[in-house]
């Protein structure tokens, strides 16, 4: 069977509750039903009214029409990737042999794509997203280390689970013993002169940066899913021509086409990519309705050349 024809169960099959959690059944990871995740999935509701009108006069007044295939999950309207592809009119699922292109979607940190005989792929190279295997091509590409080793670093570091999209992040003090299934970090200081820590979650497709989404958090929150503010940035605004020449080589060496990169600068003028989602969730929630749209027509525009 044709994979990327198979069947799609309804959405709500992602999700189940358990032990007063909601569970998000792909990976596991349970989300504690508080004020702040109601808020969000209030405005996602909004979000995805927009989202499916835009998707319905695009697919109206198209003139060509792009097909993307994908295996071995095809996204939902939250994940980003689903989200820009309707909204520039482009048809998602069907048969990898009519498509422009087929995309390895699959919501897990270490994956191997299944074969498909269509000649463009997209993200299948991108198969290894565990935070060691991250920090070492970031090192590998721009030369500095964003690994420590616990057990003979001194001061305060990071340990964060390998696993993809757990949020758990926690400053520790080292000297320490390693954990399996962790990996080290230094500790980025990303504090602006309000006081908030500043994450720069940058969109890339095909390899390059489309936009820059400033994620603004409490010190004490840094780690956590929820923002306290976000606004949109072009990439040239953000990062020099020689950082944004080096963002495109890490993207090439580990195979994203499709993407967003977690990047922080460090208090020092360095920049670090901590972490990489190739099925990831967007727009973020607490950018303003105007950026959100500026954010998909760029985003959209970029898939469609991508593909084209």
């Amino acid at each position: 069977m044709d994979l990327a024809s198979a069947p799609v169960p309804p959405w709500y099959r992602d999700f189940a509750w358990r032990d007063g959690r909601l569970e998000i059944r792909k990976t596991a990871i349970r989300l504690r039903l508080d004020h702040h995740l109601m808020a969000e999935i209030a405005s996602w509701v909004v979000w995805l009214a927009i989202l499916m009108t835009v998707a319905t006069w695009a697919r109206l007044t198209r003139r060509n029409v792009k097909r993307l295939a994908f295996v071995p999950d095809r996204p939902r309207p939250w994940y980003l990737l689903g989200g820009a592809a309707r909204w520039a009119g482009i048809e998602c699922g069907g048969r990898q042999a009519e498509a422009d292109a087929v995309v390895y979607f699959d919501d897990v940190t270490v994956g191997q794509p299944p074969a498909s005989l269509n000649a463009r792929r997209l993200n299948f190279a991108c198969t290894d997203i565990s935070k060691s295997h991250i920090a070492s091509v970031f090192e590998e590409v721009f030369g500095y280390p964003l690994l420590v080793n616990p057990e003979t670093a001194q001061g305060d570091i990071v340990a964060k689970s390998e696993t993809n999209g757990v949020h758990d992040g926690r400053i520790v003090a080292a000297p320490t013993e390693r954990r399996a299934g962790f990996c080290y970090q230094r500790l980025i200081d990303t504090a602006g002169p309000d006081g908030y820590c500043r994450d720069l979650r940058t969109p890339c497709v095909g390899g390059r940066p489309v936009v820059v989404w400033v994620k603004l958090k409490p010190q004490n929150s840094r780690f956590a899913i929820h923002n306290r503010k976000a606004v949109l940035r072009d990439p040239a605004e953000v990062y020099s021509p020689e950082e944004l020449a080096l963002i495109t080589a890490f993207n090439a060496r580990i195979g994203l086409d499709w993407g967003g990169l977690d990047i922080l600068r460090d208090r020092d003028g360095r920049l670090y990519i901590v972490d990489v989602n190739k099925t990831d969730v967007g727009p973020v929630i607490a950018l303003s309705w105007r950026d959100k749209i500026i954010s998909m027509n760029r985003l959209s525009a970029a898939l469609k050349r991508l593909i084209t």
